[in-house]
């Protein structure tokens, strides 16, 4: 049996990947979840590639996840006729949308609060970086900044305030068109841009089932102010996403790799899963190879043992996405090989339940070639174990809910399966056999720790049973 990797990979669809052929090929090289970012997504295309998605998986008999990519509330500057090329020391005015222009450099701002959120000497950060200026007047309808870096100022820039409390809504009117969306199509996870406080993803929660949608939530962490009330937004959250862009642009860039490692031991602690975005393997998008850089930061997340890693213009607009996956595959099988951080460790056992699947873990770890097979109804047992990352045995989840196994393919080292559930345990566990043989998953004599948070009759709830693999 070849060994199969347990961090999970998310693709981003775009331009370069939106074929049949192409969703084909990215799940053949190892993807897990596919994510559409809907900063850049119309509603029909969204509608005929959820569609796609779900007729390769079946097709090819695999399960993966879809993610719905909220946009957020984006602060954006207005159209230009032309870009301004700004110098150092140059003056540039940002002003209400009904305000006139009174100097030559002079834009507008999609967001009317900005004057009443910033202070004069914020610094604003443009396009992620690519040009730095400082708040020197706030009027009434306009602020007047000065240039700090040399750089090209065009249309519709995006604008980042590090270290500004901003008063933006937690939904705009677009993320309420595109939830509406993501329930009508049945994604299995939505992800919110901007979260700021634990209140934000209650709002989102309380609209998703306003819908009747199951979608679970993922809160992207990208500001100082998520960082605050970090505790907070990972207990009302299913799945962190730390995105490094963002982030890295609001905080002083060499604290990111503590705060990245301080928030997975966290999720670790509280039972949750974790991603890490952004500038995974940045080069491939025009280049065969990534850098020596950024396979180091790779393999620091794997090490970490985030869930799962995510690529994002790789390979939605890349020249090679296909290798990216197979590189991001190639570099957690290697590094899943070697000691883990031992985050595990810090889980908190709350519930008996929980308990059990710690005593579940403890004991396949402890039998040389035994793996966890768990018999779930929502999926919970198996993303706790998942959490408590075993460290030899794979985790083998069986669901009678198709929502739930495509859900699991966001917990790390887990492989679900579609299972119809008998009142007659013995039944379930003979049928998940044979298929786990049939996919070549177990052998004969394989030695397997069995867990149910579902089976009946003459197993209670939350059993642990040692078996052998028969022929």
């Amino acid at each position: 049996m070849i060994a199969k990797r347990a961090t999970k990979i998310i693709c981003t669809i775009g331009p370069a990947t939106d074929s049949r052929d192409m969703l084909g090929q990215l799940m053949e090289a190892g993807a897990s979840v596919f994510r559409l970012n809907m900063s850049h997504s119309k509603h029909e295309w969204v509608r005929d590639i959820v569609r796609l998605i779900r007729l390769e998986a079946e097709n090819r008999h695999t399960n993966v996840a879809i993610l719905v990519d909220l946009q957020g509330p984006s602060i954006r500057t207005g159209d230009l006729d032309q870009p301004y090329h700004l110098k150092e020391g140059d003056q540039l005015e940002i002003r209400l949308r009904t305000a006139s222009p009174s100097m030559p450099y002079s834009t507008t701002v999609n967001y009317d609060g900005l004057l009443e959120d910033v202070q004069e000497g914020n610094t604003i950060v443009v396009d992620n970086g690519s040009l730095l200026m400082r708040v020197e007047t706030i009027a009434a309808d306009r602020l007047i900044c000065t240039v700090t870096t040399e750089g090209v100022f065009g249309s519709r820039r995006h604008i980042n305030l590090p270290g500004v409390a901003l008063r933006l809504p937690a939904l705009t009117d677009k993320d309420i068109s595109d939830l509406e969306l993501a329930i009508e199509c049945d994604v299995d996870y939505i992800a919110m841009s901007f979260v700021r406080n634990a209140d934000h993803l209650l709002e989102l929660r309380s609209r998703i089932e306003q819908l009747d949608g199951n979608a679970q939530i993922i809160a992207k962490i990208e500001d100082q102010q998520a960082l605050r009330n970090i505790d907070d937004i990972i207990s009302a959250a299913d799945v962190i996403m730390i995105a490094r862009g963002d982030l890295g642009i609001e905080i002083n860039i060499e604290e990111l790799p503590v705060i990245q490692r301080n928030i997975i031991r966290q999720c670790h602690r509280h039972g949750k899963r974790s991603i890490i975005a952004t500038h995974m393997l940045e080069s491939m998008i025009s280049h065969p190879t990534p850098t020596r850089a950024e396979v180091s930061d790779v393999s620091n997340a794997i090490f970490e043992q985030a869930d799962a890693v995510m690529l994002s213009g790789e390979t939605s607009v890349g020249l090679y996405p296909v290798r990216c996956v197979q590189m991001l595959d190639s570099i957690a099988r290697r590094m899943e090989r070697e000691d883990d951080s031992h985050f595990a460790s810090e889980a908190i056992l709350k519930t008996d339940r929980q308990k059990t699947l710690r005593a579940a873990v403890n004991l396949a770890d402890s039998i040389d070639g035994a793996d966890l097979v768990i018999f779930t109804r929502r999926g919970n047992t198996a993303i706790d174990a998942a959490v408590l990352r075993p460290e030899k045995a794979s985790i083998l989840a069986f669901s009678n809910d198709p929502v739930v196994v495509r859900r699991l393919a966001l917990a790390r080292d887990v492989t679900a399966f579609p299972l119809v559930f008998y009142k007659d345990p013995s039944l379930m566990v003979h049928q998940a056999i044979e298929i786990l043989k049939k996919e070549a998953l177990v052998r004969v004599g394989q030695p397997l720790v069995i867990v149910g948070d579902s089976l009946q009759g003459e197993l209670i709830a939350d059993s642990i049973i040692y078996m052998q693999v028969g022929q």
